[in-house]
C-alpha cells in the first residue's frame, strides 16, 4: 500500500511537472519567442497618430509585422497593451518577442527617420519632398508654408517662407506636428547662419540672410559647376549694386512655370511675374528653389570682377563664358545661338 501511495505521487509529481514545463513553455511562446518578420537590419512599422488599440493590432496582423498572429493578441491582452497609444516609427529586429514588441508600442521608444532635404523648385514639391519622410501629408504641409501669419512668425513672408530650408540630412521623429517641424527647421537655419562666419560675410555682401537665399536660389538655377558659383554670384551682385536687371533666364522659367524650357525667348521674357527678372528689377520676392548649401556659400564669397553678362559655352559643358560689356555678351550669344540650332533646340 505504502509503495503504491509513492507511485501515485511520483505520477502526480511527473504530470504537475510537464504542466509546469508545458505552461512555462506556452509562456516563453507567447511572451519570448522572436515572432516577427524583419530582415537582419531590422523593419519600419508606422503607428499611425490617432490609432485605436484595434487599429493597431489590425495593422500588425494585416501587415505581417508578426508570425504568429493569435499569441500577438494573448499577450496584448495579457500585457495589457493599448491604455494609451503613441504614435511614431518603430524599429522591429528579427529576434524581437511579442513581450519587447508590446513594450516597445507601449513605451513610446520610437526611432528617428532622416528627412533628406534637397533642391526643390516649388513650395508645392517642397512640401511633398517633406510629407514622403515624416506623418505630414502634402497639402497640410503646404498650407503651412502659404500661411502669412505662420510664415511671420518666423520673421518670413509666404513669398520667402522656402528660404529657411537648408537642404540638408535632419533627424527627426515621423510623428512630429507641423508646429515643431516648422521650429525644428528655423533652429537649423539659425545655426545655419550662425556658424563658418556666415553672418559676418553678409555684412560684405550687403543682403539680408533671405535675399542672399534668394540669390543663392539664382545661382544654383543657373549652373551646377560649383567652382563657377562665385563667379557667376559675382555677376548678379554688379548687376545688383548698379541697379541693373538681373535678366536671369531661370527666374523666367520659374515665372512662366516651365522648368523645361531649354532656350529662352522673347515671348518667355515679357511673362507678368514679379519673379521675372527681365522685366522686374532686383531681386525676386522669394527663391526660386531651395540652394544648395554650396550655392549660398558661394554668394557669401562671390567673387569680385568686373563682370557683368555671362553666357553659357557653345560647347555644352555647362560651364559659361563672361563678358564686362554688351558687345561680347552678343558675340558670345550668338555663338550659343548657333550651337542650339544645331541641335535643334528651338524651344
Amino acid at each position: 500500500m505504502h509503495n503504491i501511495s509513492r507511485k501515485v505521487l511520483l505520477m502526480s509529481g511527473a504530470v504537475a511537472l510537464g504542466m509546469l514545463a508545458g505552461l512555462a513553455y506556452y509562456l516563453y511562446s507567447e511572451l519570448y519567442r522572436p515572432n516577427v518578420n524583419a530582415p537582419n537590419e531590422g523593419r519600419l512599422i508606422y503607428i499611425s497618430t490617432g490609432s485605436t488599440k484595434a487599429d493597431v493590432l489590425e495593422y500588425i496582423i494585416k501587415d505581417s509585422v508578426v508570425k504568429n498572429s493569435a499569441t500577438f493578441a494573448h499577450a496584448v491582452k495579457r500585457l495589457e497593451y493599448g491604455q494609451k497609444i503613441y504614435s511614431g516609427c518603430y524599429k522591429i529586429t528579427p529576434n524581437m518577442g511579442n513581450k519587447r514588441l508590446i513594450h516597445m508600442l507601449a513605451s513610446g521608444a520610437q526611432t528617428p527617420v532622416n528627412l533628406n532635404l534637397h533642391n526643390a523648385r516649388t513650395r508645392q514639391r517642397l512640401a511633398g519632398a517633406i510629407a514622403r519622410h515624416i506623418e505630414l501629408d502634402s497639402t497640410s504641409l503646404l498650407q503651412a508654408l502659404t500661411d502669412e501669419a505662420s510664415a511671420n512668425s518666423f520673421g518670413f513672408t509666404s513669398e520667402n517662407f522656402m528660404a529657411m530650408f537648408i537642404p540638408n540630412t535632419y533627424e527627426l521623429y515621423w510623428n512630429v506636428s507641423i508646429d515643431d517641424f516648422l521650429k525644428r527647421m528655423y533652429r537649423e537655419w539659425d545655426n545655419f547662419w550662425q556658424s563658418n562666419d556666415r553672418e559676418q560675410k553678409l555684412d560684405r555682401l550687403r543682403l539680408s540672410r533671405i535675399d542672399a537665399v534668394i540669390l543663392a536660389s539664382i545661382v544654383a538655377e543657373e549652373t551646377q559647376k560649383v567652382d563657377e558659383m562665385p563667379t557667376i554670384a559675382g555677376v548678379y551682385v554688379n548687376r545688383l549694386r548698379s541697379q541693373i536687371a538681373l535678366q536671369a533666364d531661370p527666374t523666367v522659367r520659374y515665372a512662366a512655370g516651365n522648368f523645361a524650357i531649354r532656350r529662352v525667348l522673347r515671348s518667355h521674357t515679357q511673362v507678368q511675374s514679379p519673379y521675372n527678372t527681365y522685366r522686374q528689377q532686383g531681386l525676386p520676392p522669394g527663391p526660386i528653389c531651395t540652394p544648395p548649401p554650396a550655392a549660398i556659400d558661394a554668394v557669401l564669397d562671390y567673387e569680385e570682377h568686373s563682370y557683368m553678362f555671362f553666357c553659357a559655352k557653345a560647347d555644352f559643358s555647362g560651364y559659361h563664358t563672361f563678358s564686362t560689356t554688351f558687345a561680347q555678351h552678343a558675340s558670345h550669344a550668338t555663338a550659343y545661338q548657333h550651337a542650339l540650332n544645331k541641335r535643334r533646340v528651338f524651344r
